[in-house]
């Protein structure tokens, strides 16, 4: 069996998220009262740093050398597959919780700018340790944290309970819906990402308070956003890049490609086209959350083939739309078949020349503004909208 770095230990992970300017200086406390290792089951599927897929299972009872070594990397480890319902040693098919990335935990508590005596809503509990994190800085008393799936809660009481002599208040429940009961909230931070941000969480802030959250659109890309409440309307600009599970009431039910086609034969009524265009240039996180902003409602896959091949294959949620683009290597020109009442890689196109006529813009020039009227992401500035990425309430 392959083993893993030998771990640096909790002051070794300390350093190089400080170093990283992940962990600001006056978190260190914290970071050293709240260990993560507190709040990581037996058994953990760590992640990979180059992306978002997970390595093989560690057990601290086979190997506690390497499990130690997962716990303090700077990586995300998974705790549950597909809502519980897969069991064994086996990566499952999805995700469904986990301990969250360290540089990206201190990176959204420092978003928050938290204070003593700050009430804080957490959306999304895990195993707990951000709560606990949140417990020791502001005080069990002011934190509430909500989560939805029943045995995760459980067992983050559970052990918040064994960790300090006050825990914070553990509910399960529906996240969107925040917790009324302990309401108003100084700040709210979510730990799920979100595409559309529920109404309760801004009814619940103070005026001038702080959300921070994952925020995506379906075709994929996602960032942090912090969010500042005022007269109804929270509104703030992306912070950095991310990739967090999706709050499970927001995760759609997408249709099989066979929907599209209806049994029909190639090209299945699709029109043939030529674009300049390479599919490979639309791929990045970036350049995905430039898309869906702007081409709502739709989703990709790839088929690959040999020799670096492939097909990007996208959708309209609704299953009457359908786009394909082929990538050959070496070639400059690339056949697309477009189908339905959308022209889907023409939308792409279109919000690809955007972006790209605009310098190529990174997710801390885009902002969000969300409200009585709907969402709006922007450029630079509230007063420049990106073309077509408002949404009706």
């Amino acid at each position: 069996m392959t083993t893993r770095v030998e771990a640096a230990g909790p002051e070794g992970l300390a350093a190089a998220l400080v170093e990283s300017g992940a962990l600001q200086t006056d978190w260190l406390t914290t970071y050293r009262a709240v260990p993560r290792a507190m709040f990581v089951p037996d058994r953990v599927w760590p992640g990979i740093p180059e992306g978002t897929k997970q390595g093989a299972l560690v057990d601290r009872n086979a190997d506690p050398r390497e499990w130690l070594a997962a716990v303090y990397s700077n990586v995300p480890l998974t705790t549950q597959w597909d809502k519980g319902e897969h069991q064994g040693d086996e990566q499952g098919t999805t995700p469904t919780s986990s301990n969250s990335l360290p540089s990206m935990v201190f990176a959204m508590l420092a978003d928050l700018d938290v204070e003593v005596g700050h009430r804080v809503l957490e959306i999304g509990t895990g195993t707990g340790w951000n709560a606990a994190l949140l417990a020791h800085r502001v005080g069990a008393e002011n934190v509430v944290t909500v989560e939805y799936d029943r045995a995760v809660a459980e067992q983050a009481r559970k052990t918040l309970a064994e960790f300090g002599k006050q825990s914070p208040l553990v509910v399960t429940g529906d996240g969107r819906e925040g917790f009324a009961a302990r309401a108003p909230y100084d700040r709210v931070i979510a730990t799920a990402s979100v595409g559309e941000l529920p109404t309760a969480w801004i009814e619940q802030t103070v005026a001038g308070g702080v959300i921070v959250a994952p925020w995506g659109p379906l075709y994929g890309g996602e960032a942090i956003v912090r969010l500042t409440v005022d007269d109804g309307h929270a509104r703030g600009r992306f912070t950095r890049s991310s990739a967090f599970m999706r709050i499970r009431q927001q995760r759609s039910e997408l249709p099989e490609p066979a929907v599209f086609f209806r049994g029909r034969s190639w090209p299945a009524g699709g029109q043939r086209s030529m674009t300049t265009l390479s599919p490979t240039a639309v791929g990045g996180w970036t350049e995905q959350f430039v898309i869906g902003l702007q081409v709502p409602r739709a989703f990709w896959r790839t088929e690959r083939y040999d020799g670096g091949a492939y097909t990007l294959w996208t959708y309209d949620l609704d299953g009457k739309s359908w786009a394909s683009a082929d990538y050959e290597p070496g070639r400059s020109r690339f056949e697309v078949v477009q189908e339905g009442p959308r022209h889907l890689w023409d939308e792409i196109e279109a919000a690809y020349r955007w972006w790209n006529g605009r310098s190529r813009p990174g997710f801390d020039r885009f902002g969000l503004t969300v409200g009585p009227g709907g969402t709006m992401a922007w450029l630079d500035e509230e007063s420049c909208p990106v073309p077509g990425a408002k949404r009706a309430p």
